[in-house]
């Protein structure tokens, strides 16, 4: 079985790979997540890799408090980027238990959970990034295989939730690829 501290470095380095693609022209162009452009979307994600090291610290939401509020991509997002991931993939490398309790604002999990959630939406918006920039947009089928059984389940409680729409129709036929960001939302 695929470990998902290995998992969560693939997927971040491979973001990470569309982030050294932005031109300077490109911050402003949308993506498919229609509330965020580019930079909106850099935001979040440098944003979730600023939480990694406290919260695998096992500190709480509270604990961390407005640490990372506000604009944390400054003058230089990729930059910005490349700090923040290279201290979220080592924390991830240095933990020990994947059944350690991680304090996220909807409950406590196992990190095992955090680190799938964490490798989904590096995946997905990994995908959102590249189509945002117009690069290749062919996702990585390791992790799109691992991360398949997990997103039937949780995409499907979030929909109950309210917090993600019904994904789009699934053809018959569809690559993998094109399921997974049906599950999330997405046509691809």
């Amino acid at each position: 079985m695929a470990d998902v501290r290995e998992l969560f470095v693939k997927a971040s380095k491979s973001y990470e790979e569309a982030v050294h693609q932005i031109r300077e022209d490109q911050w402003h162009f949308p993506t498919p997540c229609t509330e965020w452009d580019v930079r909106a979307l850099m935001q979040h994600l440098v944003n979730e890799q600023l939480w990694v090291p406290p919260l695998l610290e096992g500190k709480t939401i509270a604990e961390v408090g407005d640490a990372f509020d506000g604009d944390n991509l400054g003058d230089d997002p990729v930059a910005a980027w490349d700090d923040a991931a290279q201290n979220a993939r080592a924390a991830v490398e240095a933990l020990s238990d994947l059944q350690q309790v991680t304090h996220l604002s909807f409950g406590d999990f196992p990190a095992q959970e955090y680190l799938d959630q964490m490798v989904f939406d590096l995946h997905i918006h990994g995908w959102d990034l590249r189509t945002g920039i117009g690069v290749d947009t062919t996702m990585d089928d390791d992790l799109t295989a691992y991360l398949m059984p997990w997103a039937e389940v949780a995409m499907k409680a979030y929909e109950q939730a309210g917090v993600t729409a019904a994904p789009p129709p699934i053809p018959a036929g569809a690559s993998e690829q094109s399921k997974i960001l049906a599950l999330s939302g997405r046509r691809g």
